[in-house]
Order: C-alpha cells, then sequence, then structure tokens
C-alpha cells in the first residue's frame, strides 16, 4: 500500500505574464512567504496568491484522512497536488519515494489511471452517457477489456445501492443519487488511492449522512487510503482517522480527532472544533 509524503510544499498561484517578468514576481512572492509575509500583504506586493506555505504531511496508507478548514485555507490544492492536477511552486509530492513531480506526462497519465482515483463536489458525470457508461468509463479510458469494464460497473453500481438504474441519465437522478454514481466510477477502477474534494458538502444533511454511513461500511472492507476535504467539522470528526486542520494555507494542528477535540493547539482550533455535534471517543 503506497506511502504518500509531502515535503515543504509551498504553492503560489501568480498573475498570468511570460518570460522572466512572470519568474521575477514568483522568486519574490516565494521569498516574502519564506519570510513570514501575510498573505494579504504578498498579494499587495506581487498580485500572487499564496494557497500552501511549507506543508509538510504524511498520509496515512488503509485509512481515511479528513483534510479540514474554512474556504481559502488551501485544502482543495493540497488535494489536488496529490495526483499533480496542480503542480506546487516548491516541495516534493512522494509515492513510495518516487516524487511525481518529475514524471513525464505519460508517466503521469499512466500513473494516475492506475494508482489514484477522485471523487469530484460537482458529481463529474458525462450527461450523454447512461449510468452503467459513467462507471464503466474510467476503466474503458485506462483500455481494460469492456466486459471487464462493465462487469465491475454493474458490481459497484451494486454496491451503492443503484442496480436498477444502470440504464438511467445523469440529469434522471437525485443528487444523492449522482453522487452515489461518482463514488462507484471511482471505486470501479480499483485504484489504491481515493481523493475525495468536497464530495458531499452539496447534498442534504440526511443524505450527507446516508452516504457518509456508506462510505464507512465500504471502507471497513476496502481498506482503501482515502483523503477527504471537507470544511465540516461533523463529517472530518465522524469519518476522519487523522484530521489535518488547515488555516490560511498552513497546518494547525494534525492528529486523532480526539486529540483535536481533547487537546487543541491553539485557540483557533478551540473555537473550530467547538462547533462539532458528534461525540468522539478514544
Amino acid at each position: 500500500m503506497s506511502r504518500i509524503v509531502l515535503n515543504d510544499i509551498t504553492t503560489l498561484f501568480a498573475p498570468r505574464g511570460k518570460g522572466a517578468r512572470s519568474k521575477r514576481v514568483a522568486d519574490r512572492a516565494l521569498a516574502m512567504a519564506d519570510a513570514g509575509e501575510t498573505r494579504e500583504a504578498i498579494f499587495t506586493a506581487t498580485g500572487a496568491t499564496l494557497a500552501l506555505r511549507n506543508v509538510s504531511l504524511a498520509i496515512a496508507p488503509g485509512q481515511i484522512t479528513a483534510i479540514m478548514g474554512l474556504s481559502g485555507s488551501g485544502k482543495s490544492t493540497l488535494i489536488r497536488h496529490l495526483n499533480r492536477l496542480i503542480s506546487p511552486s516548491r516541495g516534493q509530492v512522494l509515492w513510495d519515494g518516487a516524487d511525481i513531480l518529475s514524471f513525464s506526462e505519460k508517466q503521469l497519465q499512466d500513473w494516475r489511471r492506475h494508482h489514484v482515483s477522485m471523487v469530484f463536489q460537482g458529481f463529474g458525470l458525462l450527461p450523454h452517457r447512461n449510468v452503467l457508461d459513467n462507471v464503466a468509463f474510467g476503466c474503458r479510458l485506462r483500455g481494460d477489456k469492456p466486459a471487464d469494464c462493465l462487469s465491475a460497473a454493474r458490481h459497484w453500481l451494486d454496491r451503492v445501492g443503484l442496480a436498477s438504474h444502470a440504464q438511467s441519465y445523469p440529469d434522471e437522478l437525485s443528487g444523492g443519487m449522482r453522487q452515489r454514481v461518482g463514488l462507484a466510477r471511482a471505486l470501479a477502477v480499483d485504484t489504491e488511492v481515493l481523493l475525495m474534494d468536497e464530495a458531499f458538502s452539496a447534498l442534504d444533511p440526511l443524505i450527507r449522512h446516508e452516504l457518509q454511513d456508506q462510505l464507512l461500511e465500504l471502507q471497513a472492507s476496502l481498506n482503501k487510503t482515502i483523503v477527504l476535504v471537507t470544511h465540516d467539522v461533523d463529517e472530518a470528526l465522524r469519518l476522519g482517522q487523522e484530521i489535518v486542520l488547515l488555516r490560511d494555507g498552513e497546518i494547525v494542528q494534525h492528529g486523532a480527532p480526539a486529540e483535536l477535540v481533547q487537546h487543541p493547539v491553539d485557540d483557533y482550533t478551540r473555537r473550530f472544533v467547538q462547533q462539532r455535534q458528534v461525540v468522539v471517543t478514544g
């Protein structure tokens, strides 16, 4: 099972530009970040947005890690570094010691198809394909045999309770059902790592709770490495075996749910977890 490590990740989104001027802006922004300047000061001086600053993190294999924080804290940027949808300005993203930032486009494409899948907040379903074809899409894109793709798709549709909707189209489904299709599609490719970016946040509370239950039930038998981004404290404490709390692009605290609740490192963490509505034990 792969071990994922982020080493000293800093990410800046600089204003669009070309050549030497763009590099000068990025270099100045990085120097200001290293000097401890605030996001606001960096943006005012350079026009660059500091998304993450000096983030180092090891993702525990075989369990659910929740990346938690307010909007703008850097959660979605961080999770997109794990499959290199976004590349950082500096640092390493290591999978079993191999830095994926050094991969060629062909290496990266092949690695993504076999090692990591993702569930998006906006479902990301193909409207012109039925549910069965949507779930089979990742396998087909990878080049698996069509019969194997359909077999895997049917299996996972059954596991998420949507076998009877195989021939339906996305616009015929509720939001919760569409998110189940997205989850089934990610599981059908059978990768060792599953990334979930605010996957349940657009759903009504009751449906969100049901999908959380389903994820926990599936994980009990799958033991995948799951990285879940959420701004919902209850969701993070309920699902996460490890929690990473971000603020302004930096890790405030990283540990087990009970540790954050019972031993917050500062007032920010204390106020954040006081929003919880669930009981955490352990």
